[in-house]
């Protein structure tokens, strides 16, 4: 087990991310998704640490981070990221952004660049989350994801009762032990409901498809998807991005559940691009 290194970096007066910082060589950083923490990667840091200088974030209010009323959006979070690796003196890192921490990396490429990115990888998400468009892949139809917002992120009930079902459904695809269960939704309440509601209207509302082309043409780029919309989501990264690598592997916290299959996947990614 790693020896954490939790640090806090201000990103904002009052407000200051969690992160954690350890390993040393060529950096990674790792993002996590919507209301998620850097608890959830801690099977990669325990993997990759050992030949890499890892960080893992909490983003502006999840986990240890502060929690704000202000920025809880992608375009702040992508210039939260800015300000970390600026402040960590990091280098050509390797991002790898899970969920709505991919939309994250492509803000920080909008406003940066490339010019300070060494490899992407993306784990399971669309640049654009919402379309009417046949054969694009979204995060599901419209009236549902309507329903979401309006009729879950509204209360702390709603919230754990979306999570809840989110875990089981789509996230994961062995039965959970209650402890497991109890921890992942625990992780993702840390954020409180009038913050995730937010979030998710950023994120659903947020159109990165030129972002996404410009990165994988200029900079070698990782997709990897959940099998349970690998057909779609495959096709429409080769049409959008073909020059992005494409990996299938489990549910959508594919890097959890089946964490030495996906650490071998990044792995070998990094060694041979």
């Amino acid at each position: 087990m790693y020896s954490k290194a939790g640090n806090y970096i201000e990103v904002d007066p009052g407000v200051e991310l969690y992160v954690e910082d350890v390993g040393n060589g060529e950096p990674i950083v790792f993002i996590p998704g919507f209301t998620f923490t850097t608890e959830v990667f801690t099977k990669q840091v325990s993997y990759f640490s050992k030949s890499h200088r890892v960080i893992v974030i909490d983003p502006r209010s999840h986990g240890k981070s502060s929690l704000t009323l202000q920025g809880n959006d992608y375009v702040t979070h992508g210039t939260d990221l800015a300000k970390v690796l600026q402040e960590l003196d990091v280098k050509n890192p390797t991002l790898v952004g899970w969920s709505f921490g991919c939309l994250t990396i492509w803000e920080y490429v909008k406003q940066k660049g490339i010019d300070n990115i060494n490899k992407l990888i993306f784990v399971d998400m669309p640049p654009k989350s919402l379309s009417v468009d046949d054969g694009d892949w979204v995060e599901g139809h419209l009236d549902d994801i309507a329903a979401i917002y309006n009729n879950f992120l509204r209360n702390p009930q709603g919230q754990r009762d979306f999570i809840t079902d989110y875990i089981r459904n789509v996230m994961i695809q062995k039965e959970l032990d209650q402890d497991e269960l109890t921890w992942l939704v625990g992780e993702s309440l840390k954020t409180p409901y009038y913050v995730a509601g937010n979030l998710f209207a950023s994120g659903m509302f947020a159109d990165y498809r030129e972002e996404a082309k410009i990165a994988s043409d200029k900079v070698d780029t990782l997709t990897i998807v959940a099998e349970h919309w690998a057909e779609v989501a495959t096709a429409y990264v080769r049409r959008l991005t073909p020059h992005s690598q494409i990996e299938v592997l489990g549910a959508h916290m594919m890097f959890w559940e089946h964490s030495q299959k996906f650490n071998k996947i990044v792995e070998n990614f990094l060694e041979n691009n």
